[in-house]
């Protein structure tokens, strides 16, 4: 996913498409930033401080396990952005959200049904013809 666009379109996300679970290319774009010399830079980084080395690739896991994975498809809407981001932290909360809208969607749907089917809409009706 490329990161060109608004401001609600930019977001720190792990590329689907990236060599090692996507951190370097994820953050590459997120950036805006080459991803060849952001992956140079993180293996000699690693390779200088020898024993530490361990450390990183940890470190690097970690970051992997907390970044989110990049959306399949582009957002159309801030909204989409939000229910996303909602999802990928916590897939309980966005389907609970969900039901919520739903539940609310068909309240009004049973509402406008009992006025379309009551007896005085079916007068006023016919009244105004």
């Amino acid at each position: 996913m490329t990161n060109h666009g608004s401001n609600w379109q930019r977001g720190l996300y792990r590329s689907r498409n990236g060599m090692i679970l996507g951190v370097c290319k994820g953050i590459a774009e997120y950036l805006e930033f080459p991803v060849t010399p952001l992956r140079a830079i993180t293996v000699v980084l690693m390779l200088v401080t020898g024993p530490g080395i361990a450390l990183w690739v940890i470190a690097y896991f970690v970051v992997a396990l907390l970044m989110k994975p990049e959306p399949i498809l582009p957002f159309e809407s801030e909204l989409d952005r939000e229910f996303y981001d909602s999802y990928a932290g916590s897939p309980s909360m966005a389907i609970h959200r969900l039901k919520r809208t739903y539940e609310g969607l068909d309240r009004r749907i049973q509402r406008m049904e009992s006025i379309v089917t009551s007896k005085d809409w079916s007068w006023e009706k016919r009244f105004n013809e």
